[in-house]
Parts: structure tokens; C-alpha cells; sequence
């Protein structure tokens, strides 16, 4: 069987939760194969990514894939999968993964496809489009696929597997080198989740009225282990920060559980949201857009439904 490529999500020398995910989707279509690129490859990293299913992690350890922009990376990852003769590669699909999986699209003669969530053995990759209103079953036709997929789109699940290191030239060009990375800051994180990793995602929208009324939303989203998400009319109006917008313009979400308060469904937001596994939505306009994505709905003041929920849920982990 052909190797399938995943590029490894790290931070800080741990492994982010997309990549078990992506080892698990890569086991159904061949062997696995981690591709670390950067510091940090420790061996509990790696013994992490052996117990996902990767057979082999093929490891570019160089401070010029931390300290410049995406193009050493591309260059780095598009060398791999030309030695390997991979016969794919999924990266996750964020904003730096979706550009490095362009670059090496192009390094590599190769087509792509983006915000996947799901590849069949045939590597035939299913994508939601059009604000969730069309499914389309998509094929690379030429080179090796680069498919990015989306966060949460796969359970992961363990099995495990040797792991074996193998050392890669981290060597990339001065063109690569044209961006450096100047500074960075560390976001603040509270106890929650990070949202586009998050199995249970609660949001707020317009309908909780303002800055205050996002207690309720934070009060649902603790009691359950949630992250908190908002829609953008929430973030326009200066309630949550935009770091937390869900749609197409803001993070893309995929959970198992996406709670909807007082959200229409504006299609910008439904797109960032709905391929969500389970959907409730708390509306108190029965005719919000929002209810046609719905598997369980409630008609009613978010103020007086949602607290209830808070209460009941804190009674049944009692």
C-alpha cells in the first residue's frame, strides 16, 4: 500500500488533536506516514503519532521552518513527497495548512482539494459547499492529491504502530527564506477549549442582546467542557472578541455538538458550522434559517431556555 503523507500540527512539542484525527482517516486509505516539520520532535511525540497509526515519521528538524513563513515548509514537505512517492497527503485544514498544501500542489505538479470532510479509499474526497447547500465528491486527476480536511471531520481513534524516525533535509532556498517571522505573542487561554478543536461548541448570536448576555452562552459552554463560539454580528457589535467568530469569514467549526443561541443562520455563519454532527438551535423566531440545519430546535427566549439546560446538565454530573 502507498504511503499517505499527514502533515503533523504541533505546538510546543505536542501534537494537536487534527493530526491523530488525520492518521485515523489515513490508516482507511494506506500506510500512514507522520511528516514533522520543525522543533520539537521529541520521542513522546512520536510515540504519540505511533500509537495514531504512523508508520514512520519523517522529521525536518530546522529553526528556518519555525523562524520564516510557510514557503520552508512547502518546499520541505513537497521534497518528502516526491522521495517517498506518496500516494497522498492530508493536511489540516487551516490557514497556514491550506497554504502550504497550495504550494505544494504547485511544487509538485499536483491538484488539491481543500476543507474536505471525508476521503474514501478511493480517495474520492467529499466537501460541503455553497454555505452547506451542496455535497460535491471530488478526485485529484493529476499527481499526488493533496487534500486538506477539516477539524473533527474523524474520531481519532488509537492503534498503534512503529513509528519510526527518519531524518529529513531540512535544506530549503533563499527565495524560501523571503518572510521572517519577526515576533510573536502568546495568545491568552483560559480553561476552555481551543474552538476549531473543540468536540462541543456553544455560540451566541445577535439574539442575546449584548456584551452581558454572553454569561448564559459561557455558563452552557463550562458546564458542558465547550468552547465559545459567536456569530458575527455578535463580533461586529464589539459583544465577544473576533477571535471567536464562526462562519465563513471567521473559524470554520466541525464539532460532534454545536449549540446555536440566538443565532438567524445567516449563510456566511451556516457556513462555518454546518457540518457539525448534532445541531441544536435555541430561537425564539420559528422562522430563523438557522432551524432548517437543526436536528433538535427550541422555540423560545434563550434567557429562559438556556439557563434551565445549565441547571439540568449540572444536576445530571452531580
Amino acid at each position: 500500500m502507498s504511503e499517505i503523507l499527514v502533515l503533523v500540527e504541533h505546538a510546543d512539542g505536542a501534537v494537536k488533536k487534527v493530526t491523530l484525527e488525520l492518521l485515523t482517516l489515513a490508516r482507511s486509505l494506506g500506510t500512514p506516514a507522520a511528516v514533522w516539520l520543525g522543533s520539537g520532535a521529541s520521542a513522546d511525540a512520536l510515540a504519540t503519532l505511533g500509537e495514531y497509526g504512523a508508520e514512520k515519521v519523517y522529521v525536518a528538524d530546522s529553526a528556518d521552518l519555525d523562524d520564516y513563513l510557510v514557503a520552508p515548509k512547502a518546499e520541505v514537505l513537497a521534497r518528502v513527497v516526491a522521495d517517498s512517492g506518496a500516494g497522498a497527503v492530508l493536511i489540516p485544514s487551516t490557514a497556514e495548512g491550506k497554504e502550504v498544501a497550495g504550494r505544494v500542489a504547485i511544487k509538485t505538479g499536483s491538484g488539491i482539494i481543500t476543507d474536505a470532510v471525508g476521503v474514501a479509499p478511493d480517495l474520492t474526497a467529499t466537501q460541503s459547499v455553497f454555505g452547506g447547500s451542496t455535497v460535491v465528491k471530488s478526485k485529484v486527476a493529476t499527481g499526488t492529491p493533496i487534500i486538506t480536511v477539516r477539524t473533527n471531520s474523524i474520531a481519532p481513534e488509537a492503534s498503534a504502530a512503529a513509528a519510526t524516525r527518519v531524518d529529513v533535509s531540512a535544506d530549503v532556498s533563499d527565495v524560501a527564506k523571503s518572510a521572517r517571522v519577526t515576533g510573536r505573542t502568546v495568545a491568552q487561554k483560559g480553561g476552555r477549549p481551543e474552538l476549531s478543536e473543540a468536540a462541543i461548541v456553544v455560540s451566541g448570536g445577535r439574539g442575546v442582546g449584548g456584551a452581558d448576555g454572553f454569561g448564559v452562552v459561557e455558563a452552557l459552554a463550562d458546564t458542558l467542557g465547550a468552547a465559545v463560539g459567536a456569530s458575527r454580528a455578535a463580533t461586529d457589535a464589539g459583544w465577544y472578541p473576533h477571535q471567536f467568530q464562526v462562519g465563513q469569514t471567521g473559524k470554520t467549526v466541525s464539532p460532534q455538538l454545536y449549540i446555536a443561541n440566538g443565532i438567524s443562520g445567516a449563510i456566511q455563519h451556516r457556513a462555518g458550522m454546518q457540518t457539525s454532527k448534532t445541531i441544536v438551535v435555541v430561537n425564539k423566531d420559528p422562522e430563523a434559517p438557522i432551524f432548517e440545519l437543526a436536528d433538535f430546535g427550541v422555540v423560545g427566549d434563550l434567557f429562559a431556555v438556556v439557563p434551565q439546560l445549565t441547571d439540568e446538565i449540572s444536576k445530571r454530573k452531580a
